[in-house]
């Protein structure tokens, strides 16, 4: 399967939220190739500094933040893994258009701001687009850094204002505010091999993994 995180709205959590998909694949025994579409290569790091740790298992990560590069390379190589998880976005490039054509899945992390609330706009138009030139694209949109709780009225609001944009569907899978995320990612670990162990986060994780990934 090809999961792409995207969003052309900035500084939602996207890698951090790639980063542990690609991981929880991992762990499960899955072949996994990280693709970081994004210039700034926070991904690629993770992977990284998880390799320099010499943590088991290992991960493939390429970084392509050329839309044509990132295309050529997964039409030439993708078969060779069993899941293809791309961080792409933070702004509308060519890595993130070219993802959305290639993509089974696409994640749109989102927090409950008004300001990321009016950035789904532009995202739903290139799942539109993407839509035109293949089809069978799954388009979800997904709380990320959400506010601690489940009566949070930020998160309700947030979640409802995805009635505005049908091409996107509400994943009621929320990814709430925890340390243990950023965490996690700045050693190059998923939240399960993070310690000390943060259950909430374990089961959040876990709960989009399923709704992702069993479908």
């Amino acid at each position: 399967m090809i999961v792409t995180v995207g969003n052309t709205k900035g500084g939602v959590g996207k890698t951090t939220l790639a980063v542990q998909i690609a991981l929880a694949r991992a762990l499960a025994g899955r072949d996994v190739w990280l693709i970081d579409g994004d210039r700034q290569g926070t991904s690629q790091t993770a992977v990284a500094i998880r390799a320099e740790a010499d943590r088991k298992p290992g991960m493939a990560c390429s970084q392509y933040p050329d839309g044509p590069v990132l295309r050529a390379q997964v039409q030439q190589q993708g078969r060779k893994f069993d899941d293809i998880i791309i961080d792409a976005g933070g702004r509308d490039s060519t890595a993130l258009r070219a993802a959305l054509v290639l993509s089974d899945v696409l994640l749109v992390p989102f927090q409950p701001r008004s300001v990321d609330v009016w950035a789904l706009a532009d995202i739903a138009s290139l799942v539109e687009e993407a839509r035109s030139v293949r089809d069978g694209l799954e388009a979800y949109a997904i709380l990320n850094c959400a506010d601690p709780g489940t009566a949070s009225a930020d998160n309700a609001d947030a979640a409802a204002a995805l009635a505005d944009h049908p091409q996107l569907t509400h994943l009621d899978a929320p990814i709430r505010r925890r340390k243990a995320f950023a965490n996690a990612v700045g050693q190059g670990l998923s939240v399960e091999e993070y310690h000390p162990r943060d259950s909430k986060a374990c089961d959040e994780l876990a709960t989009l993994m399923k709704m992702v990934f069993t479908r």
